[in-house]
C-alpha cells in the first residue's frame, strides 16, 4: 500500500536530533516557555520575513488568539463580521466563532479553490471588519488583490496559513502577506511538530505585546493579569522540534513540487480534473486535490490497487451540524467541492516509483 502520508518516515529522518532534543529539555528541568520556544519563535519570525513571532498550543488557537486581541485592542467587537472562504476547514470558521464575531461564507473559485476575489467585496457591510483569507491546499491567496480591497474599506486581513508553510509570492512568505497570520505544525502539515503546535507571525508591535499576554492567561509578569487570557503555550520539546524541521522545509516543499509537477505533466485521464496553479512558487503543496465526478467510485478504485487517498473536506462546513444558521444557505460550488474533490499521495519521502505508480493507476481508471 502506498500511504497518504508516512509520518513515521517522515520523522525517523530526525530520530537521532529529536532524541537529543528531549535530552536537553530534561537535562534543563525547564519545560514551558523556556529557550527552545524563544529560539524556535525568532527562526520562525526570520523564517516568514515578520518582526514577531508567537508559540501558541495549535493553529486553531493561532486563530482565535488572533481575532481576540485585536478586540482586546478596540478594533474588533463582538457582532462583527469576518469574511472567510466557504470551503475551509471548519476551524478557520470556528475561530470566527469562538471569540463571538460572525462568519460570512463566500464561494471559491472552482479552479483552484481559493477565495473567489471577485466575490468578495459583495459580501462587505457596515459590520464587516476583517477578511480570513485561506491558503488552502498550499497555494496562496491572491493577496494582493485582498489587500487592497481591505485597504479601500478599512479591514484587517487575517491569513489562514495553517496548510501554506513555505509558500512565496514576490519574495514574500505565507505569515506575512496581511496583518497577522495563524500556522498550525499538526504532525500532517508541512511543518509538523509530533503533537500539536501552532503560532503567529505578524508586523504589528501592539498585536504581537498583546498576543504575548493572551496565550498565557493574560499575563506578561508572573501573576499579574491584564486580560482574560487563555494557556496556549507551544510545547518546549515541541518547539525544538520545529527548529530541526525548519532547516529542512525548504527542501521538502521543493520535493512535493517535483511531485506535482509530474502529477500535472503525467496525469492525462479526461475524467480526472487537476489543479490549477497560478504561480509554483506560490504553493507550498501541501496537498494535491483532484476532482472527479464519481468519487466513492474513484477512491475504490485507487484502495484497490494499493493507493491510499483521502477526502479534505467530505461536508462543507455550512452543511454541519454546529453551523445550523449556515444550514439553509446555498453555496452551488462549495457544495460541488466537497462533494468531488480527492486527494493524492504527496510528501517529501515519497519515492519516483510511487508517483509513477500512481500516475499509471490513474490514467488507467476508466
Amino acid at each position: 500500500m502506498i500511504p497518504f502520508l508516512d509520518l513515521k518516515e517522515i520523522n525517523l529522518r530526525n530520530k537521532q536530533a529529536f532524541l537529543k532534543v528531549v535530552d536537553e529539555v530534561l537535562e534543563s528541568g525547564w519545560f514551558i516557555l523556556g529557550d527552545k520556544v524563544k529560539k524556535f519563535e525568532d527562526e520562525f519570525a526570520q523564517y516568514c520575513g515578520t518582526k514577531y513571532c508567537i508559540g501558541v498550543a495549535n493553529g486553531l488557537d493561532a486563530l482565535i488568539l488572533i481575532l481576540e486581541a485585536y478586540k482586546e485592542l478596540g478594533v474588533l467587537q463582538e457582532g462583527d463580521e469576518v469574511i472567510v472562504p466557504a470551503n475551509t476547514y471548519i476551524a478557520s470558521i470556528i475561530a470566527i466563532s469562538k471569540v463571538r464575531l460572525v462568519p460570512v461564507l463566500v464561494e471559491p473559485s472552482l479552479d483552484d479553490y481559493l477565495i473567489d476575489i471577485t466575490q468578495i467585496e459583495k459580501a462587505i457591510t457596515q459590520k464587516t471588519k476583517g477578511i480570513l483569507p485561506v491558503h488552502l491546499y498550499g497555494q496562496l491567496c491572491d493577496m494582493q488583490a485582498i489587500n487592497a480591497i481591505a485597504k479601500k474599506h478599512n479591514l484587517k486581513v487575517i491569513e489562514d496559513s495553517a496548510q501554506s508553510h513555505g509558500a512565496i509570492i514576490e519574495s514574500k512568505r505565507s505569515g506575512n502577506l496581511g496583518d497577522a497570520s495563524g500556522f498550525s505544525f499538526y504532525p500532517g502539515k508541512n511543518l509538523g511538530a509530533l503533537g500539536d503546535g501552532g503560532a503567529i507571525t505578524t508586523n504589528d508591535e501592539a498585536l504581537a505585546t498583546t498576543l504575548f499576554a493572551l496565550r498565557n492567561y493574560g499575563s506578561h509578569v508572573k501573576y499579574q493579569h491584564l486580560y482574560i487570557g487563555i494557556n496556549s503555550r507551544l510545547d518546549e520539546i515541541q518547539a525544538g522540534f520545529l527548529s530541526i524541521k525548519l532547516k529542512q522545509l525548504d527542501a521538502d516543499n521543493a520535493r512535493r513540487k517535483e511531485i506535482a509537477d509530474h502529477y500535472l505533466s503525467k496525469i492525462d485521464n479526461p475524467l480526472i480534473t487537476l489543479p490549477v496553479v497560478h504561480n509554483k512558487e506560490a504553493h507550498a503543496w501541501h496537498l494535491f486535490v483532484v476532482r472527479v465526478s464519481d468519487r466513492a467510485k474513484f477512491q475504490a478504485y485507487l484502495q484497490q490497487n494499493d493507493i491510499q487517498t483521502v477526502i479534505h473536506y467530505p461536508i462543507a462546513p455550512h452543511k454541519q451540524e454546529a453551523y445550523t444558521f449556515l444550514n439553509g444557505q446555498s453555496l452551488v460550488t462549495t457544495e460541488l467541492i466537497h462533494s468531488s474533490i480527492l486527494s493524492l499521495p504527496i510528501s517529501p519521502v515519497l519515492n519516483n516509483t510511487e508517483v509513477e505508480t500512481i500516475i499509471n493507476v490513474i490514467n488507467n481508471y476508466v
